[in-house]
Parts: structure tokens; sequence; C-alpha cells
């Protein structure tokens, strides 16, 4: 039995080795990858560039939002550009921090980012986020630092943790004497603000930049620009990056999942031995995604997140948002977590909604107000078997 598996994987691993190469560079690929230039997002840059240029003359710059769908170009144009000025602010100490509130989800998470990125050892654990502030405070003042911090995916951090965070780091600037930290925040929700203190919008006071979806146009260009680049030369036929440029444009304008798609259907051409990347392989990394995209999404959620989850499963179908709460609040007691507002979980079905897991459309009932219609967009069976791999939720599974 032993020897049949390895006869198994030689054939696999001796595939792979004498199979064609499609990818060369697959680093092109990566999402973190920020090119030399950026195609389509030209006001955006001289945007974002104008509103942090005053760093190079040692002024504090405006805070910064900016909006859009996921992978319009956000986030790569806010490195882009501040890498950029990293390169000319040679008389300033200025510091880029970078931290994605999804992966780093809490406040105390966060200011460890931007500590590591100061070079300020603070303990993973044990502060209480009034002491790391005040920690930050000393060091930035007594290195004379100017930091831009970028903070993606701030509507998460909000709408998870409230806001209380965000008001700390934008009055941070009254006890740095000198030095200054100004913030970029990256957000998918357009409607973000309306989820802030009117403290904070006013501590806040920053400049908003929206990022419009790619069209299917642009985003073949920037999928020949990137395959000229990482795949082998006429390793790729015209029609795949066609049908791959037309899925994305139609469906979300999203350049990030259309890069992502191109690289697993490479990856499948390469497992496959076949010579060059067709229309085939892309539709097969479409199935692919979508399953892969289902499982990450709901196993990434947060228990609040997944309890609101369960709770439209315990409901009808075409629910409502106060029967989605009232089998919510059960839950909760059933398992030992804090019941939230139905406000904050109003907020959370919206970002179930964003994620493309349920379909929540506002329905009117005239004088009667209006109300939120709920509905699953993946299969009970799939969500069950998600949320049975949570320790907490597994107790009522």
């Amino acid at each position: 039995m032993v020897g049949e598996s390895k006869e198994i994987l030689d054939d696999v691993f001796q595939k792979i080795l004498t199979g064609k190469k499609i990818i060369v560079d697959p680093t092109v690929l990566n999402n973190d990858y920020i090119p030399n230039k950026l195609p389509y997002r030209e006001k955006q840059i001289v945007s974002v560039g104008q509103s942090i240029a005053l760093v190079l003359k040692g002024n504090k710059c405006s805070n910064l939002l900016l909006y859009g769908k996921t992978g319009t170009g956000k986030t790569v144009v806010a490195r882009y550009v501040t890498e950029k000025l990293l390169e000319r602010a040679s008389n300033i100490k200025l510091i880029i921090s970078y931290s994605n509130t999804r992966i780093s989800n809490t406040g105390y998470r966060i200011l460890l980012d931007l500590a590591n990125s100061v070079d300020l050892k603070i303990p993973f654990t044990g502060l209480s986020i009034g002491e790391v502030l005040k920690r930050l405070s000393i060091h930035i003042s007594q290195k004379k630092y100017f930091i831009i911090l970028i903070l993606d995916e701030i509507d998460y951090l909000v709408k998870t943790h409230g806001d209380d965070l965000l008001y700390d780091l934008t009055r941070i600037n009254e006890n740095l004497q000198p030095g200054f930290l100004s913030v970029i925040g990256i957000s998918n929700d357009l409607n973000f603000k309306e989820f802030l203190n009117p403290r904070v919008l006013s501590s806040l006071s920053e400049e908003e930049i929206v990022f419009p979806p790619y069209t299917a146009i642009e985003i073949k260009s920037i999928l020949q620009q990137r395959a000229s680049i990482a795949f082998e030369k006429e390793s790729i036929s015209q029609g795949a990056i066609n049908l791959c440029s037309a899925l994305a444009g139609s469906e979300h304008g999203d350049a990030r999942r259309a890069v992502d798609l191109l690289r697993i259907a490479a990856e499948l051409a390469e497992r496959e031995g076949a010579n060059k990347l067709e229309e085939n392989h892309i539709r097969l990394a479409v199935q692919r995604i979508e399953q892969d995209r289902i499982n990450d999404a709901l196993t990434s959620l947060p228990v609040q997140a997944k309890s609101v989850l369960f709770s439209i499963l315990e409901s009808n179908s075409n629910c409502t948002t106060g029967e989605v709460y009232d089998n919510y609040k059960i839950i909760c007691k059933k398992i030992g977590i804090e019941i939230l507002t139905q406000r904050r979980i109003s907020s959370i079905l919206s970002e179930l909604d964003l994620l493309g897991i349920i379909t929540a459309s506002i329905v009117s009932h005239g004088r009667y107000g209006r109300t939120k219609k709920i509905t699953n967009t993946v299969t009970p069976q799939i969500i069950k078997e998600v949320l049975k791999e949570d320790q907490v939720l597994s107790i009522i599974l």
C-alpha cells in the first residue's frame, strides 16, 4: 500500500518537474504586488499625492478616506503613493505603517502593528490601550517620527469594535511635539461614516477619494500587463484573457479577483501539463475560486457574525431583521456570549450581504416603516459544515 502511494506521488512530482512551465514570475500575480505603473488610477494617485505631499515640508498632512468596492485599487494606490513619498522624504524621519484591521482584528493588535513599524517593543498582551498609546506618543516624540498609518478595511474595525481607537489615533497629535501621525483609512463601505460618532468625525476632519470599479476593457489591459511579466511568452491564449476580463468586468469590476482567477487558472494548466492556458482553465478556476471564497468567508467570520448567520438558518426563508434578532438572542444565551444591540446586528447583516453570503434587501411597509428581507445565498448544508468547526457554535450544532 505504501509502495503504491509512493508511485502515485512520484508520478505527480515528475509531471510537475517535466511539464510545461507557464508561470515564470509568480510574485506579479500576488495581491501585495505593486506595479511600476497603475493604469486607470492616475486621477486617484494625484489626489492622494497632493493630500500627503505636505509631509515633505515637515508639515502634518490631512487624514484621508479612500472609498470603493473590493479590488478597485485603493490599497495598491495608497501603498504606491506612500512608497514614492518615502523615496523623496530624505530630510525627515518618515514612517509608513500598514495594518489590515480584518487580520489585526483588535485595537491592541493594530497598535502593535504601529509599534513594530517604529521599533517600539510592546508585549503581545497585558497592557491597556491607554498605556500603549502613551508609550507610542513618548517614543514618536523622542524619535521625531512623521507617521502615515494606513488602516485597511477600516469599516470592519468600526463595525466590529466601535470607533474609540480611531478617535484616540486622530487625537494622538495633541501629545506629539515634535512628530505627528496621519491616518489613511481604506473602506469598502461608502456609508462607513454613518457608523462614526460625531466627535470622531470632527477629529478625523478627513479628505475623501472615491475609487470606481474597473471596466472589462480596463481589467483586460491590467491582465495583459501582468501576464506579459508573469507568464512564459505565448503560454496564454488571448481568448483566456478576454474571458477572464469579461467575467470580472460584468460581475464585479474587481481587478484583484481577476488576477487571482488568472493565477489559479495558470496553476491548474501547469498541474495538468497543458502547453497553454486556455479558456477551459479559466472556467475551472471560476468554480474553484467560488468554493474557496465561500469557505474562507465563512471560516474567517467572528463568532458574533456566525451567530447571526446561524440565526438566519433558524428563521424562515425571507425572514426579517426582527425575526433574526429574536433567534440571535436565544442563541447567544445558549452559547454564553454577549448580546449585541439590534443596530449592531443590522450592520453585521450588511457585512454578510457585502460578502455575498446573504441578500438583505430593504422592503417598505408604508406608514409601518421599512425592514430588511434576508435570504441565504449559500446552501444551509455548507454553512452548517463550516459552523460545526467553530468551538463555540459546535455546542448547539
